[in-house]
């Protein structure tokens, strides 16, 4: 199914790009030829996934229909929703569902308050694992080899000043976060923000994790610890109560 595999890989560049783009500029983005690129996005018009406008190629929002199918048929979504939007009300931040799903943190679930990231957080979204407070509750999650494996085959960059990225350093946090049960990020993915994730045990594995973003300079790294990491706990067993998929 390799043509398959390539018209994914073509809607998964719009994605990256979020801006209407050039057969040339789908093709580096994807690594896969001209001609390729241009069989693809010519099938994507021809079914109503993707708009065509002289040179420039965008999606349509009959795409919607596909990251739809999950999120109506995940439990996990679903049940967490509503917990994520009293969460929200409650203490005035924004707050998110992540899975890992291909080394990265994917957000399936979000309420939010307002924007305090200079990127767009929604449903759909990917992070890195290694430096957001869901990604290390999640690799804390698995075993030392697994993390271990995870570390060799990711570029690990520094986002700010304060992005750990040595191996050795990132691992003895991860000891830290499976043993205290959150993580807590200040200012490592990006400056001004901070974070704390807790994990969604089921059966003793973690399925997911939950978090809560705000800003630096009006939350303390002690609020993280007395307001917002209870609050986060309380969401988390409650999920995990629901047994979700």
């Amino acid at each position: 199914m390799t043509s398959l595999a390539r018209g994914l890989a073509v809607l998964r560049c719009f994605a990256d790009g979020e801006r209407p783009m050039t057969i040339a500029q789908a093709a580096r983005l994807t690594g896969l030829s001209r001609p390729a690129v241009k069989r693809c996005l010519h099938t994507l018009v021809r079914l109503g996934y993707a708009v065509q406008d002289g040179t420039l190629y965008a999606l349509r929002p009959k795409v919607l229909a596909l990251g739809f199918a999950y999120l109506s048929s995940s439990s996990l979504a679903m049940r967490a929703q509503p917990l994520l939007d009293q969460l929200r009300d409650d203490l005035h931040e924004s707050c998110s569902l992540g899975v890992i799903e291909e080394d990265e943190v994917y957000y399936v679930a979000r309420a939010e308050v307002s924007r305090i990231m200079s990127i767009a957080l929604r449903v759909g979204s990917r992070l890195p694992l290694y430096c957001t407070s869901m990604g290390r509750v999640i690799l804390a999650g698995l075993d030392r080899p697994s993390q271990q494996a995870y570390l060799r085959r990711t570029e690990l960059t520094a986002r700010t000043d304060r992005t750990v990225t040595e191996p050795s350093a990132l691992l003895e946090i991860l000891d830290h976060v499976a043993q205290e049960g959150y993580a807590i990020m200040d200012q490592e993915l990006e400056r001004g923000l901070r974070s704390v994730a807790v994990p969604v045990i089921v059966d003793g594995r973690v399925i997911a994790a939950v978090n809560i973003g705000t800003q630096a300079d009006r939350v303390t790294m002690a609020d993280l610890h007395s307001r917002y990491l209870p609050a986060l706990r309380r969401v988390a067993r409650d999920l995990a109560a629901l047994r979700p998929v």
